[in-house]
């Protein structure tokens, strides 16, 4: 903090270079005549500059003596330059707005500057009018508005953007670069929403890529990918200031309010030197999450005893109970009880008492992040050097495999670049640390077995449920099940540990502090990535053409101290490498544009792959107000770090990554075989390796079908798309049309599956026991000896995807913006070509957005 405020007190009191030349002025509309903020005004062929303040005023000092340029932009305006001829001039400047915002510059499309309507494929914008317009609570969740985008709402401050299909929380398909960093969790491999990104007063423009985009930023950049990019503090000095507040309201949760503020200060030091620091705080309160329909049963209530409910924990363990069997095997238990035992009925699967997920989580949220950038032009002119240091921490709520509580979590980014207008080199590293976070599902089931373990919770409830059967038969009346359950769960719980209470509070912060899962929650995480790339422009060497190469590599260093990966004996390290070039090329007196490109990616595990893509854009007249462009280009995607080395039982399944060095190192603890098992001569308990998901298991379908059957899915490869696009731009009559079709073709789709593996025996049944004359596989299915297992493989199915999107914009009544968009999905995919397989497209078939305003 002392550190923080001294970088603050440079940015107000920072000594600056005593200017020779003040120059003055006003900024406003030219078709409004309303003063206009945040303008950029600086010199031509200077790094000095300023902008303009709320009531559109600025002064500019520069130690130049006149003449000379300056230069006023701002986005979605035609620039302006002004000649300056004596000291203390002061200037009026009109800026005249663009007459469509498809005028406007993007770089992200072909890694070069082109106007939005002659880009290749694709690309969707927003910028900071854009920003400052939206009627979202913040710009992240604004992104909602653009067209084909989006927006999953997984806690109050973890939103996952997406767009083309498969939409998830966990978005490991859709990349998101902030400053060219990827800003995915590198022990996820998919971003945490905003947490580790910009305050919004920070933002200068962000341009999304919907669509495979691998071909020049490699893999993973599979449904789409974004830019946000931020303000530099060479063209944005100064001070700015938000505060926000608003409230929540929820049934569950009643009402609560949420506070975001934050602040930026950028000073330019010298025409050499410039920095900037932004920090933004948002505080609320997360949903409540309290559907407590059992979901795995449908119409069991509480009182079933083998109920699960949703957002209940802890019941999720649950035995079969044989009463009669119990009964005849128990000596202590008379013959005059024995010979009622067939009355018992049969098996009962029975589950343990839960707790509500509200017991268990703390639902306050938070989000912090600070950003600090310090910017070197060592000649003054467009070589810079850029140091960038990003942080972000806080708490929110992640559902995955199951519901984490994120607690304290923090990442941070640090970026070296160096680069000028054809040449870039970065480097930068992502690091994390889960700190107190944890698994409210084994919260849950580790309080249970802090107070009564899971063999004699059952025993109780096997033997009162048993005595309470005997009582009543013996004293003449008619036993009713629902009442024997009841009274043998009451029995059972007795001691067990109640909400609210200090004996509660206490086990549950031990137990969420534990990263053993057979005793705690914590999950740990304190992975690293590191990533370095480069690109060279050779426009200033030749002429023919525009060519660029590029490159990069990336290394993985997987940290979770087995908690979360195989990663037992220390970190496991994972590598990527990738290369590209690109040719862009005009022809037809510049109607006609091609772009051509190929990019080659190599990670570990798996061979190469060539990414081409080609696209024409067509611009039949001279004013280019009406673009055609057709494009193909094919996409991969590496399986995540989770795909390849996990090795983490979530209660229900036992998740295993089938990197070929990853099967043997994970191995389950003791499994306790059956009675029954035992008394066929298996062993009592047993240990299963990831091995054996894939080499000894049977098909979750056939085990629901009744006909076990062995499995044979292979280790996951990477995923890869062709992609075909053809599309629209331009304006007719004041009208902006954006109009795009597109059509994907997917092999090798990653997926999860879920797969059942024997206690004892081989899933071909190949060995039967020499007593019941049975497959021993079969019979440990019967007795309830199996695992299931949920692996990652790839898809035999045919899958593909389709859409249609369209946008228009105009202006009405003058000064009024008018604009609706449009899209159209499917998703085709035949389940019986392979029904163990969810392909979770998951997102809407049609989507229809407005918006009417007036800035």
């Amino acid at each position: 903090m002392k550190n923080l405020l001294s970088f603050s007190f440079l940015f107000f009191f920072g000594l600056t270079l005593m200017a020779q030349t003040t120059i003055t002025g006003v900024v406003t509309d030219e078709r409004t005549g309303v003063p206009m903020q945040s303008v950029n005004v600086f010199m031509v062929g200077k790094t000095l500059g300023t902008v303009t303040d709320y009531d559109g005023k600025f002064e500019l000092n520069v130690d130049e003596e006149p003449p000379f340029t300056i230069q006023i932009t701002m986005i979605g305006f035609e620039p302006a330059l002004v000649e300056i001829n004596s000291k203390g001039q002061n200037v009026e400047i009109k800026l005249k707005e663009m007459d469509t915002e498809l005028r406007e510059v993007v770089i992200s499309a072909s890694r070069t500057p082109e106007r939005v309507m002659e880009s290749p494929v694709s690309i969707k914008r927003m910028d900071v009018r854009e920003i400052q317009q939206t009627t979202a609570p913040s710009f992240y969740e604004g992104l909602e508005n653009i067209q084909g985008v989006d927006v999953n709402t997984n806690s109050f401050t973890f939103k996952s953007i997406n767009t083309r299909g498969f939409a998830t929380f966990a978005n490991t398909r859709f990349v998101q670069l902030v400053d060219g960093m990827d800003n995915s969790s590198p022990a996820l491999n998919f971003p945490l929403g905003n947490l580790l990104g910009m305050s919004e007063l920070d933002v200068h423009t962000i341009e999304l890529l919907p669509g495979a985009s691998s071909a020049l930023y490699g893999a993973n950049a599979f449904n789409g990918i974004m830019f946000m990019e931020s303000k530099s503090p060479f063209d944005h000095p100064g001070v700015s200031i938000y505060g926000k507040t608003g409230m929540t309201s929820q049934d569950a949760a009643g009402n609560n309010q949420f506070v975001d503020a934050g602040f930026r200060a950028a000073h330019i030091f010298s025409e050499k030197f410039a920095a900037k620091l932004s920090v933004s705080f948002l505080n609320g309160t997360e949903w409540y999450a309290n559907d407590y329909a059992d979901y795995t049963n449908p119409g069991f209530t509480r009182d079933d005893p083998a109920y699960d409910g949703l957002n209940i924990y802890g019941d999720e363990v649950s035995t079969t109970l044989d009463f009669q069997q119990i009964v005849m095997s128990n000596p202590m238990i008379p013959d005059a009880l024995k010979a009622l035992a067939p009355l018992l009925g049969p098996p009962q699967t029975v589950s343990r008492t839960g707790y509500k997920e509200i017991d268990l989580i703390d639902y306050g949220a938070e989000s912090l992040k600070a950003d600090v950038s310090l910017n070197y032009r060592p000649n003054a002119d467009d070589l810079e050097i850029i140091f960038n240091g990003k942080y972000g921490t806080g708490n929110t709520i992640y559902q995955g495999a199951n519901r984490y509580s994120i607690q304290d979590f923090y990442m941070y980014q640090m970026k070296l670049e160096i680069r000028n207008d054809n040449f870039l080199v970065r480097a930068y590293t992502i690091g994390e640390d889960a700190k107190d976070s944890y698994d409210t599902r084994f919260a849950a089931i580790n309080l249970n077995r802090s107070w009564k373990s899971d063999v004699n919770w059952f025993t109780d409830y096997a033997m009162a449920y048993i005595q309470s059967f005997a009582g009543v038969m013996l004293g003449g009346g008619t036993p009713v099940p629902a009442d024997l359950h009841k009274q043998a769960r009451q029995f059972a719980q007795a001691g067990a540990l109640v909400p609210g209470t200090p004996a509660f509070d206490q086990a549950l912060a031990t137990i969420v502090k534990d990263p053993d899962l057979s005793t705690g929650a914590r999950f740990v995480d304190n992975t690293h990535l590191y990533h370095v790339d480069a690109n060279y422009n050779f426009q200033e060497l030749i002429d023919f053409a525009d060519i660029q190469l590029g490159g990069s590599w990336r290394q993985y260093a997987l940290n979770s101290s087995g908690s979360i990966f195989t990663d037992y004996d220390g970190p496991i390290k994972y590598n990527e490498i990738g290369a590209y070039l690109q040719l862009q090329k005009v022809f037809a007196d510049d109607h006609l544009k091609f772009t051509g490109s190929v990019r080659f990616d190599k990670a570990e595990n798996f061979d190469g792959f060539f990414s081409p893509r080609l696209s024409l854009v067509f611009s039949p007249d001279d004013n280019k107000n009406h673009n055609l462009r057709a494009s193909f280009q094919t996409g991969f995607r590496n399986p995540t770090t989770q795909d390849l080395y996990i090795g983490l039982d979530a209660g229900r399944a036992i998740l295993v990554g089938s990197a070929p060095d990853n099967l043997d190192r994970y191995t389950t603890n003791a499994l306790n075989v059956s009675t029954t098992g035992q008394a066929l001569g298996f062993p009592a308990t047993v240990q299963i390796s990831g091995r054996s998901a894939y080499d000894n298991a049977f098909s979750l379908s056939s085990v629901y079908a009744g006909d076990p059957k062995k499995s044979n899915f292979p280790y996951v490869q990477p995923e890869q798309v062709r992609a075909y696009e053809i599309g629209y731009r331009g304006f007719i009559s004041g009208i902006s049309i954006d109009l795009n079709a597109y059509y994907n073709d997917y092999d090798n789709f990653i997926g999860n599956k879920t797969v059942v593996v024997p206690y004892y025996g081989n899933t071909d049944l190949s060995d039967i026991h020499p007593v019941a004359q049975v497959p021993n596989a079969l019979i440990a299915m019967s007795k309830g000896d199996y695992q299931p297992f949920q692996i990652y493989t790839n898809s035999e199915a045919k899958i593909s995807s389709k859409g249609i999107g369209l946008s228009l914009s105009t202006k009405v009544f003058r000064d009024y913006e008018l604009g609706v968009n449009y899209t159209w999905s499917s998703f085709d995919f035949d389940q019986a070509t392979d029904p163990d397989y969810l392909a979770m497209f998951n997102t809407p078939k049609n989507r229809i957005k407005a918006s009417f305003g007036n800035p």
